[in-house]
């Protein structure tokens, strides 16, 4: 079992500091309470385009591409990227509940053909009910995960090359069909904490994915959905999103944390945390209990910092240390495991290049990386930093991520 590894598409906006992508009142619209920030970049394609390159060339596998109102529309955005990178494949994250299930499948099938097999989909069911109903979905969370069941049925049936039936609760399709089926399937990959998401996983995805708890609750999590997945006779692989800050030295790492953290003032922390502590998903209010809304005691296991989850919904853990430290904690991970690891950092190029050109051959010398592509040799690292965007969007939590 090899470690695959990812990047990440910061299609709502980039930068240098978590909170520059962020603003936690009245739905983002508002910023009264959020110190003004600089150094915002805009997520435009030339910026993007900057990353995935980035990502092939250090020999990533797969960039993670969110979904959500502050994001850039992550199949257009994606497919555009096909056409600038020759191998890197594309995570799209999208939302079940605001697609038909026929149309989505037909979807995947034409973007497998445009790029030559590089779609990777992720499934997003969406844990909070704001965020759903700008979307037109009002559904309560454990009747969207049993649509998700639903929906995720549906994809795979079409997928066959014959016509589909399926009658359910929320969706019923007569003679579905997808004619020209994809050609390889994307694999399905899929997050949910809740009671009502663990059999949704177990009977439909691929890639089961958490959050970058430790990894006694990493273990505890992915044995859930093992002893699930055996009893509808299937298995089911593993992944993990976390944030990466590594550096030639421990010291070095968690001082570039420290000056993260530097730029989090108790006003802006404490809205962050009243609109992340609305959410309904299970795997949200998992992350806030990591830290407690508290600067204290950050590092939660080693090498494990919560410090990203003062301020941003999803994702909220980084592994900070030496690259040497790093790559150990992912060796642990994948002793558990763990296959999967979709990482990202602040900001996403610049971090691209310290874990590809410092974790990865830590890894590789271990053993932990499959023969296949090398980082792609000749080709210099970006210098300097891409053009600000200019500050004051309000960009809020994405799905997704």
């Amino acid at each position: 079992m090899s470690v695959h590894l990812h990047w990440f598409l910061p299609t709502g906006g980039d930068g240098r500091t978590l909170v520059d992508r962020h603003a936690y009142t009245d739905g983002g619209i508002r910023r009264d309470r959020i110190t003004p920030v600089s150094g915002v970049r805009a997520p435009d394609i030339e910026y993007l385009a900057q990353i995935a390159k980035a990502a092939e060339q250090l020999g990533f596998e797969a960039v993670l591409t969110p979904t959500g109102t502050w994001c850039e529309d992550a199949w257009l955005t994606t497919v555009a990227l096909t056409q600038v990178t020759e191998r890197l494949k594309f995570l799209v994250a999208f939302r079940p509940g605001v697609i038909s299930p026929v149309l989505a499948a037909q979807m995947a099938a034409t973007y497998q053909r445009i790029s030559r097999g590089r779609l990777l989909l992720n499934v997003v069911t969406g844990g909070d009910s704001t965020e759903q109903k700008r979307f037109g979905d009002h559904l309560g969370h454990d009747r969207r995960y049993a649509r998700t069941d639903e929906f995720l049925q549906i994809v795979r049936g079409v997928w066959g090359g014959r016509p589909f039936d399926f009658q359910g609760e929320h969706y019923q399709v007569e003679g579905g069909l997808t004619a020209l089926p994809p050609d390889p399937l994307p694999q399905i990959f899929f997050g949910g904490s809740s009671a009502a998401a663990g059999p949704v996983a177990a009977r439909n995805v691929d890639v089961y994915l958490t959050w970058g708890e430790p990894p006694e609750e990493v273990k505890r999590k992915t044995d859930w959905i093992r002893g699930l997945a055996e009893k509808e006779g299937r298995t089911v692989r593993f992944g993990i999103r976390l944030h990466t800050i590594s550096r030639d030295s421990s010291k070095e790492a968690w001082a570039t944390a420290g000056r993260l953290l530097d730029d989090l003032d108790p006003e802006t922390v404490a809205a962050a945390q009243q609109a992340l502590g609305e959410s309904e998903s299970v795997g949200q209010q998992r992350m806030l209990a990591l830290h407690g809304g508290s600067r204290d005691k950050l590092e939660i296991s080693p090498n494990l910092w919560a410090g990203v989850g003062l301020v941003r919904g999803g994702a909220g853990t980084a592994l900070v240390g030496s690259h040497a430290e790093v790559a150990d904690r992912i060796e642990e991970y994948h002793s558990l495991g763990i296959e999967h690891f979709v990482l990202s950092g602040y900001p996403h190029l610049e971090e691209a290049y310290w874990f590809g050109e410092g974790v990865r051959p830590e890894l590789a010398a271990r053993g932990l990386l499959d023969a296949g592509p090398a980082p792609l040799d000749g080709v210099p690292a970006a210098n300097g930093r891409p053009a600000s965007a200019p500050g004051g969007a309000p960009l809020l939590i994405a799905g997704g991520r």
